[in-house]
This record gives C-alpha cells, structure tokens and sequence, in this order.
C-alpha cells in the first residue's frame, strides 16, 4: 500500500521513543547513588579519592600572554553530583556511624 503525501502528513506517531533523550551516563549514576557503605575502609578510601571542592581552572600563558584556559574540572564531569553525594555519604557513615573524626578530609 502506497501513502500519498497527503496522508503521510495525516500520520501521527504515539510511540515515546522519539521524543526520548538517550542518557548514557544513567547506569552509572544509578550504580553510584546505591552504593552503601558497610565498613570504614571503603568510606576512607572514596574520601581521599574525592576531592572535597571542585579543581580550580587554570590559565596557560606564554610571555605573559595566556594561550588558553582549562575550566574546572567538575564542569567537564557528567557524574560530577553523584560523585558529590557519594563523598558526603562516606562523611556521614565515618562520622554517625563508625564516630571517627572526619577533620581530615574537611
């Protein structure tokens, strides 16, 4: 069967997939927000592993001329929150939890 353009202007789609925005980073963020921490040393290791503020920019000059920037780095991290949430998650275990100072990572 043969669709003039007439009727294929008529057609309507009610499928979602065509207004669906692929996100490929959605396993990892999901993977990131369930993880739970169970004993200390884990929660150790994402604190030093995490840095606590986001890596300052810096400029690359040449004879006092700069030749480009580099943003910070967490601007160019897709996970960069989820990241965030789970360094403040192991904060939080080592403090309530485990009552351990976390001055160190502060």
């Amino acid at each position: 069967m043969e669709l003039s353009n007439s009727n294929r202007s008529n057609i309507q789609y009610s499928g979602s997939f065509t207004n669906r925005r692929i996100d490929i980073f959605q396993s990892i963020r999901f993977w990131l927000n369930s993880i739970d921490f169970k004993d200390s040393e884990a929660a150790h290791l994402v604190c030093r592993l995490i840095p606590a503020q986001c890596p300052f920019a810096r400029d690359v000059s040449l004879l006092g001329r700069v030749l480009f920037s580099i943003p910070p780095l967490c601007k160019l991290n897709p996970v960069y929150e989820e990241l965030v949430a789970l360094r403040f998650r192991a904060l939080c275990f080592l403090a309530d939890e485990m009552g351990e100072d976390i001055a160190a990572y502060c």
